[in-house]
């Protein structure tokens, strides 16, 4: 925690060097990539509900004001208001069907992520195995200084997850089915490559621009020439995808931090890298805050979700 506040601060004493107008600009694009996301996830429940009326605008509030959430929580408890929100939202909709829904939403990142890495692997940009342990990042440095009790609690959840199955067991039939429904429009080859596959490319175009843009707004490893300015871009990305695989803190902060120091040392000192990744993520923490506790408040007429949604959360 001394770790963070110290790089919070870091950003606070560099950021009259922050260029606005980019700065303005990243945050202009990373609403728009959000914008393509949501319509791609529309179009995947819309497959998976042919019978119902499915707005965008619908789903893309409880887009939104899952992204909101995920920002302040972690361990992505904003996919819960997500999916509650999204129930209220698309008549006759399922829970397991809005989850296997979301599963075909990540089809296209798995592949361009993998891709991403591999390329990022073969270059030498990442660090090794034994380099892990030594980076040192903030919300991983309990699990490192105590890996006793990081496998117990490992040990603890499977045998909980085991129990859960058990006691699903007898639903599984009908529970096997709904998840089969959200997985509905890869059916058809044509319409996901027509109506999400497009979008979902345009979100990932989005996230480099905007990473670009927030590079330049820090003033990072720019003046050798566009090609350099974009795989910096790239190497961003890859740090974003690597933090978020292992949720334990909103955003993915620290283990971010860590990898950015990283795969791009020597574009910049330490802590001008660091400035730059804490202040990129606080920006986009809250710009996520806003636009997500905003649609909270359009779509349920109060800020107060956690009271308003707790019948879903019982069902």
């Amino acid at each position: 925690m001394d770790r963070f506040v110290g790089a919070v601060q870091t950003f606070l004493d560099n950021i009259s060097s922050v260029e606005w107008r980019w700065l303005v600009l990243a945050i202009a694009v990373h609403l728009a990539k959000a914008a393509c996301r949501s319509r791609a996830w529309r179009n995947i429940v819309a497959a998976a509900y042919p019978g119902s009326a499915v707005r965008w605008r619908q789903l893309a509030g409880a887009y939104l004001a899952g992204v909101g959430v995920n920002a302040v929580l972690p361990a992505r408890g904003g996919d819960v208001v997500r999916l509650m929100l999204a129930r209220r939202s698309v008549e006759g909709s399922s829970y397991p069907t809005l989850v296997s829904t979301m599963a075909v939403e990540t089809l296209v990142d798995v592949v361009l992520s993998l891709a991403l890495l591999g390329w990022a692997i073969e270059r030498g940009a990442l660090p090794a195995l034994d380099v892990l342990p030594r980076l040192r990042a903030f919300d991983l440095d309990w699990i490192i200084d105590h890996p006793v009790a990081t496998g117990a609690i490992g040990v603890g959840l499977l045998v909980v997850a085991g129990v859960l199955a058990w006691r699903a067991h007898p639903h599984v039939a009908a529970f096997a089915q709904h998840l089969r429904q959200g997985f509905a429009v890869l059916g058809d080859r044509r319409r996901y490559l027509r109506t999400v596959v497009p979008w979902q490319l345009a979100d990932w175009t989005l996230r480099i621009a905007g990473l670009y843009c927030f590079l330049r707004a820090f003033g990072i490893g720019f003046g050798i020439g566009i090609e350099v300015d974009l795989e910096n871009a790239l190497l961003v990305q890859i740090t974003q995808s690597l933090s978020t695989l292992v949720p334990i803190t909103p955003a993915g902060i620290g283990t971010e931090q860590a990898l950015i120091a990283y795969v791009l040392a020597g574009k910049a000192t330490v802590p001008e890298l660091v400035s730059f990744s804490v202040g990129m993520n606080l920006v986009v923490i809250a710009a996520n805050v806003v636009v997500g506790f905003t649609a909270i408040g359009l779509m349920l007429r109060t800020f107060r979700w956690r009271r308003h949604l707790e019948p879903d959360r019982r069902a």
